[in-house]
């Protein structure tokens, strides 16, 4: 255990108990994660949504062994008072990490940086780390863990009885990705490995935690636990950090030789795959108050085995039913919650269009053309703006060498032209702002934009917004380095961010994050200077359809609209002149879409080109202003 660990406060939302939770239902899983970690790192503080601070009263056992704290939202350290909850701090400093998956990858990582033997808790972070990384707008499992199932259990939980009846379409979602076959790195291997237990008609031993490992039963103990199944013997086997039985390691040759295609598939175990990570503590606290209540009703859910077995599962994990313990979690034993009286079945293809994920076909054939000609005969061409200072640009050579992109680990042709895009951003928001502005660089990384505005503009406030660490860490390096007292860090993705701001900053938001970033931006009635990126990623997603404007909806389908997408990444220098030419042209056709659909927000939204365009193949940027 390391001895020095710069104490962190993680801050809670609070608005009332119900059973054996605390709400909203992402305190209860934050509460449940330090209780399964055993981490005591944190100074822990409720934040009540209502205004009485001093009527509200926390039954002690339901934050299990941790001392929790009472705290207004007024007295929330300033940064934080701009993030949704939960959020961490670390205490008198200016760097935040908010929203659930952010906190609690952070839980788990600094859980092990103060006990590297805790390798277990590492693991919740899943292959390369990356469990729950992904943000909810492009991420369809992350958003159904941290976002739909603690809303659809809240739901559930408030609704009157009458209204109650159904299961909501979001477990429906979660039953029905339990049955689908799981891929995980190498699974190649572990599904030659199945087909010869099938052909064998094995009945392998696999570890089964009925008593927790680190209590009852010692730890690597293996039972019969029939019917036997590779997966289960896989996942356990980690959990327990034992190797996969010899018998299983060894291939026979016409397993080798069979085909990829002709091979099993493999089961869910736990709820991203074959190994227990940290969206199985995500998803336990709401589906174990979804079926509390379930259970109070009534309701027989056969027509949610797949969820009932992995409820059953996840309890004997090591660790959890302690965790359960110590936060007053009465985990139900399934036997009895499956006697419950005979339901009709419902339909678990019931779930509505939005949930589903967006199967239309994103591989076109043939060019853009038709669809540009489509719109030129209704008069609408990309057409941009003339640039306001083309020749504006900083003094690079005087400024310290921390402001400046070379600072970063790239080459000097880069540079050059990072600061080349840096100079058209920032001309164009010096113009904007004025004394006492806040000004947010969305999708900050490195802090290139941020640091630049927050040098140059002393007396505005920049907030830099990222939701890759690492590159929010380098940017505080470089802040530290020059000084800088006007500059914030949030670690969070962009609908976690709900603070006011007068000018919204991004370069090179990549696909649908230009569009938040507009979003946020039309919200706060903020200016904004953005420019694009990755427009081959732009798809549908929960919050954002395309085309955007009501000019282009009328003209274009979404599958014409995603040609234009595509061909618009099509701006490399080393393509043919004539196709980047097009793919220029099918950037400022999906950019003019987008001010379209700001100026009907009553903005003023001009499309520059870069000066000078070589700086980058994405050379548009966005002036918007509201009127």
């Amino acid at each position: 255990m390391k001895d020095s660990v710069t104490e962190e406060h993680l801050y809670l939302a609070f608005s009332h108990e119900y059973r054996d939770s605390i709400f909203p239902l992402h305190t209860s899983i934050s509460l449940f994660l330090l209780s399964y970690c055993d981490c005591k790192l944190f100074k822990v503080f409720l934040v009540p949504t209502g205004e009485d601070v001093g009527d509200q009263c926390v039954t002690k056992n339901l934050a299990g062994d941790l001392e929790v704290h009472l705290i207004s939202r007024c007295q929330l350290p300033v940064v934080v008072q701009s993030c949704s909850l939960p959020a961490v701090v670390v205490k008198d400093d200016k760097f935040c990490r908010a929203g659930l998956s952010v906190v609690l990858r952070h839980i788990i990582q600094k859980t092990f940086e103060a006990d590297p033997s805790k390798k277990d808790v590492l693991e919740l972070l899943g292959f390369k780390k990356t469990c729950l990384k992904a943000c909810a707008e492009v991420s369809q499992w992350t958003r159904l863990c941290e976002i739909s199932i603690p809303l659809a259990v809240e739901r559930f939980l408030t609704a009157s009885p009458e209204h109650c009846q159904a299961i909501p379409p979001d477990i429906l979602l979660l039953e029905r990705k339990l049955g689908e076959p799981v891929r995980v790195h190498n699974d190649d291997k572990i599904r030659r490995q199945k087909l010869q237990q099938q052909k064998a008609g094995a009945k392998a031993a696999v570890p089964v935690l009925g008593k927790e490992a680190t209590e009852e039963s010692k730890p690597g103990e293996v039972h019969e636990h029939p019917p036997s199944s590779l997966e289960l013997s896989v996942a356990f086997s980690k959990l327990l950090a034992q190797e996969a039985p010899d018998a299983i390691n060894r291939e026979a040759p016409h397993i080798r030789r069979t085909k990829t295609s002709d091979l099993p598939l493999l089961d869910h175990v736990f709820a991203e795959g074959l190994y227990f990570t940290v969206a199985d503590l995500v998803l336990l606290p709401c589906i174990h108050q979804f079926l509390v209540s379930s259970k109070k009703q009534g309701k027989n859910l056969v027509n949610l085995p797949l969820i009932s077995s992995w409820y059953r599962r996840v309890q004997e994990v090591p660790g959890v039913k302690k965790a359960a313990g110590k936060c007053n979690m009465e985990l139900l034993q399934l036997p009895e919650l499956m006697s419950a009286p005979e339901e009709q079945l419902q339909d678990s293809s019931s779930v509505p269009d939005e949930l589903e994920e967006d199967n239309e076909d994103s591989h076109f054939i043939g060019g853009p053309r038709p669809t540009m000609t489509k719109l030129m005969e209704k008069g609408i061409k990309a057409k941009f703006s003339p640039h306001p200072c083309p020749s504006w640009t900083l003094d690079w050579t005087s400024l310290p060498s921390a402001v400046s992109p070379g600072e970063g680990k790239m080459s000097r042709d880069r540079a050059l032209r990072k600061q080349q895009q840096l100079n058209n951003l920032v001309a164009a928001v010096t113009k904007l702002a004025k004394p006492g502005d806040v000004i947010v660089d969305f999708c900050s990384g490195g802090g290139h934009v941020g640091i630049v505005l927050a040098y140059m503009m002393p007396s505005c406030q920049v907030v830099l917004i990222e939701n890759k660490e690492l590159s929010l860490i380098r940017a505080k390096d470089r802040s530290d380095e020059l000084g800088l007292n006007n500059i914030w860090f949030i670690q969070a993705n962009l609908d976690y961010f709900n603070g006011t701001f007068n000018i919204g900053v991004a370069l090179h938001a990549c696909g649908v994050a230009t569009d938040m970033v507009i979003e946020h931006c039309l919200r706060a009635r903020a200016a904004f200077v953005i420019s694009p990126c990755c427009y081959g990623f732009i798809q549908n997603t929960v919050k954002f359809k395309y085309p955007r404007s009501h000019q282009f909806k009328e003209i274009l389908s979404y599958k014409e609209h995603m040609i234009l997408c595509r061909f618009a990444d099509q701006t490399a220098v080393q393509l043919p002149p004539e196709r980047r030419l097009i793919g220029k042209q099918c950037m400022g056709l999906v950019d003019l879409d987008r001010a379209w659909a700001a100026e009907e927000h009553n903005y003023s939204v001009q499309v520059i080109s870069m000066e000078p365009e070589s700086c980058s193949p994405k050379n548009n940027m966005f002036v918007g202003i509201p009127a």
